[in-house]
């Protein structure tokens, strides 16, 4: 049996931190190593408890989570965070993608995507909750401006800025109406173009333009 997935928890609110540790210790492939109700206990039990995902709340006492994931790329690069929030606006998203956080979603549907994204994370990639991912088809003169300086088709952006938000290719192709292969198509001839070669690298590339950005 592969080792299991060692996950921090930190929200201030013990109802909540009770829930994602019901949650996450009914899985077979994951430990919760420690929880913390504020941002200063968090801080020190991820440090001391080395875990491989650090489970964050946005907003804490003391510290943000915002803020823990800036000091633990410092203190303890190993350790990947996700952060969960109530917030929906893509500023905080934003910030937590520039601070080095791997993982975004929201508390409203952590029930059903937490694991998905620990799991995600852990094995290398990005997540970020699918209610950022709703597509846009509308595509303004500006846009089409910006798409052209790039050297991308329209097609070809969407499926990046998808891949960027987590998205799979089926999920993708559901939404553009499209085959799920012509999805993958898209996705990789964007990539191919722009030289990106890892999720992260996509990720990175789609906040730098303002896309994780757009409604």
């Amino acid at each position: 049996m592969s080792r299991k997935i060692r996950v921090a928890l930190a929200d201030d609110h013990p109802v909540m931190l009770a829930g994602l540790r019901n949650l996450l210790e009914s899985q077979q492939d994951i430990e919760v190593v420690g929880d913390a109700k504020t941002g200063y206990e968090a801080h020190k039990m991820i440090l001391a408890s080395a875990p491989d995902i650090a489970v964050v709340d946005i907003s804490m006492p003391g510290i943000s989570g915002i803020s823990i994931a800036r000091k633990l790329a410092q203190e303890a690069a190993h350790v990947r965070v996700v952060i969960l929030t109530l917030y929906e606006d893509r500023a905080f998203l934003k910030q937590a993608l520039t601070a080095g956080v791997r993982g975004y979603v929201l508390k409203t549907s952590a029930a059903e995507k937490l694991v998905e994204a620990i799991r995600k994370v852990a094995a290398g990639q990005t997540y970020i909750d699918p209610l950022f991912a709703e597509a846009d088809h509308t595509t303004n003169p500006e846009q089409k401006a910006e798409l052209e300086l790039l050297g991308l088709t329209e097609r070809e952006a969407q499926a990046l800025k998808f891949a960027a938000r987590g998205l799979t290719n089926k999920e993708a192709a559901i939404r553009l109406g499209l085959s799920e292969k012509s999805v993958e198509t898209y996705r990789a001839r964007a990539a191919q173009k722009l030289a990106l070669k890892t999720r992260a690298d996509i990720v990175r590339f789609a906040s730098a333009q303002g896309w994780l950005n757009e409604v």
